[in-house]
């Protein structure tokens, strides 16, 4: 797969397909292992050699995907892991993908490279709009440097309450 630089991306929105969550496994720090364990239980998380994951559905999914008429919500919004805050954007201290100077993004005093997966079906391709260079790439890299722990422009525009959210987790489809 051949990852996209920053500078070839027009504009980013979750749409809220949820491709995301049935493509990928998403790997969590321990600090996010403890909070997902204690609050939802340790059957919603998996071990590798090396590595914790979020467990998988039976259908391959996020054990943590909503899906309420076809829009995809993270049941985890306000425990998000920083591996789904920053998706679809990888953000690096060397140019690991290549195009160094498309990939090039200047924080502060630093310089990180910042591209985009294009399997994201909320990747628009072009020359980066406004709003997408000054805000929405700029809260992605304050979110990969630890500057910043809540999203706005970083995911989708509507999500469930939590206590709605737990309650269709756990199997109860009401307010809890």
């Amino acid at each position: 797969m051949q990852f996209v630089p920053w500078r070839y991306i027009a504009h980013w929105k979750c749409i809220e397909c949820g491709d995301c969550c049935k493509l990928y496994s998403v790997v969590i720090t321990f600090h996010e292992w403890l909070g997902i364990v204690k609050n939802y239980g340790v059957e919603n998380t998996v071990s590798g050699l090396d590595k914790l994951f979020i467990n998988r559905k039976s259908d391959g999914s996020c054990a943590f995907l909503i899906n309420i008429s076809n829009i995809y919500q993270c049941g985890l919004q306000n425990m998000k892991p920083t591996a789904c805050q920053l998706w679809p954007f990888k953000i690096v201290k060397e140019p690991r993908f290549g195009y160094a100077s498309e990939a090039s993004y200047f924080f502060g005093k630093n310089r990180v490279f910042v591209y985009a997966d294009p399997m994201c079906n909320g990747l628009r391709l072009g020359t980066p709009t406004q709003e997408f260079r000054d805000s929405i790439l700029r809260e992605f890299v304050e979110i990969a440097a630890g500057l910043r722990h809540h999203q706005f422009k970083t995911t989708s525009n509507i999500w469930l309450p939590q206590p709605y959210a737990r309650s269709i987790i756990s199997g109860n489809r009401s307010f809890v």
